[in-house]
Parts: structure tokens; C-alpha cells; sequence
């Protein structure tokens, strides 16, 4: 897919296993140019070096969960760009005190923390990013199936997954007026940073590769290319939508 001359925002990035990487390399590869965006400063170890690989200039610490610092990552993105076409937030975060507990001891601190960074920090991205994206432009968000139906040891993220679900819908249709179209994609289990502190993951993946219609577990590729199609122009009629990818593991019963 040529998509020559668009420019994307990456939000999220972490590490070469993490979602957003290969989104990132897959925009990089149809000629996408990129500004990547990391949480903190101990993973500009991680990230830096990333963005020398795919060939990007510029690569921004910003803490989405603080209002002022969000606004100057899209002052920072506007002097470089007069536009931007596409926006990826791969941002999820509870604490990790508040996975693997029965729900009913979820803390108010935990709740609000990941409702904060899993769920307003794409609100807070598209707000400032209403200026920028013009007719045609995209966002995308990563959910999971826990949104959905209850994922043991998922707990509270669940329920942030189901509101970022929610959010999806509602941005959909507030920036249907300015030509934007935002959508979901719930990716089955993969190998990432987030997942390493929900217990069971490899089970998960034991339990996809005996029942999901295509026999396997899915790559970080298979996420990219979907990515790339709801971004892309292929997806002009598509917002509001939570796409799973996930071998069909969400069709089936058991």
C-alpha cells in the first residue's frame, strides 16, 4: 500500500514487542512519515533507538495522563506539520497492585488510573488533534476482548477497555462533522509489555491455538495490516467500529 506523503502520530510506543511498534513499521513501510510519542523518560532507552531504525526525526516524551503536557506534544506536532492524517493511540495502563485481585477489591485509585490512561488520554489526544486532521483524516485505539466478556485476572482493565469501546463510538460520531473517522481494533493476546502482568496470558494462547476457527494465535503483523486498512482510504465509509483480530477466538462459544 502506497500511502506516500500522509503523516501519522504514534501514541504509545514502548518497545519493539508492544503493539504500536508494528503499526509504526508498517506505516513506515508504506511511506508514512511518523512523529512517535513515549510515556517517560526510562523508555526513551527503549524508544530512541526504535525510531533510528524507522528512519523518524522526531520522537517526543509526553505523560498523557497531564493535560499541559498533551497540549504541547500538538504544539510541537503543528510547527512540524500543517496537517495530520492518521493518529494511533496503543496507551493502556492500571496499576499492576489492581490485576489478578477479584474485581469487587478493585481501589478507587486503580479505577480512576486506568480510566484516566486507558480511556481519556484518546479523548485528550483528539481534542488537540481536531485542529490538525482534516477531511479523511483517522485515529485508531487498541482494545481487547476483556472489553467484552469477562477475562480472568483482566479485572479492572476490562472494564477501561469497554469504556474506551464506548469513547470509540462517541468520538465517531463528534468528529464525523470534520470528516474524521475513528475506530477500534480488539487484538487477541500478544507478548507485550501491558500483558506481562496479567496472569494467564499463556494459557490464553494455549486455549487459541486449540479453538479458534483459524487454529493460532495471532502476530503482531496480523494486527498491523488491519491497522493500515482502517487508517487507510480502504476504510472510507468505516467509524465507530471495534474490529477483532483475534483468529475468530471471539465467534467461538468456548
Amino acid at each position: 500500500m502506497n500511502l506516500t506523503g500522509k503523516k501519522a502520530l504514534i501514541l504509545g510506543l514502548a518497545n519493539k514487542h508492544s503493539i504500536a511498534y508494528g503499526i509504526a513499521k508498517s506505516l513506515v513501510d508504506s511511506g508514512v512519515e511518523l512523529i512517535l510519542s513515549y510515556a517517560s523518560a526510562s523508555l526513551a532507552k527503549r524508544v530512541l533507538p526504535i525510531a533510528d531504525e524507522l528512519g523518524v526525526q522526531d520522537c517526543i516524551q509526553c505523560d498523557l495522563s497531564k493535560d499541559y503536557e498533551i497540549q504541547n506534544l500538538f504544539r510541537l506536532v503543528s510547527s512540524k506539520w500543517k496537517n495530520l492524517d492518521y493518529l494511533v493511540h496503543s496507551v493502556a495502563f492500571a496499576p499492576s497492585s489492581e490485576l489478578n485481585i477479584p474485581f469487587h477489591h478493585t481501589s478507587r485509585h486503580g479505577f480512576l488510573t486506568a480510566m484516566d490512561v486507558s480511556v481519556y488520554t484518546f479523548i485528550a489526544a483528539m481534542k488537540e488533534a481536531e485542529h490538525l486532521m482534516q477531511p479523511g483524516g483517522s485515529a485508531i485505539t487498541i482494545s481487547y476482548y476483556g472489553a467484552q466478556k469477562v477475562v480472568p485476572n483482566y479485572g479492572v482493565m476490562g472494564v477501561a477497555k469497554a469504556a474506551l469501546e464506548g469513547s470509540v463510538r462517541y468520538l465517531a460520531h463528534s468528529m464525523g462533522e470534520h470528516g474524521v473517522r475513528i475506530n477500534a481494533i480488539s487484538a487477541g493476546p500478544l507478548r507485550t509489555l501491558s500483558s506481562s502482568a496479567i496472569g494467564g496470558v499463556s494459557q490464553m494462547q494455549r486455549r487459541i491455538e486449540k479453538s479458534a476457527p483459524l487454529g493460532r494465535n495471532i502476530e503482531p503483523d496480523d494486527v498491523a495490516k488491519t491497522a493500515l486498512y482502517l487508517l487507510s482510504d480502504l476504510a472510507s465509509g468505516v467509524t465507530g467500529e471495534t474490529l477483532f483480530v483475534d483468529a475468530g477466538m471471539n465467534i467461538m462459544a468456548y
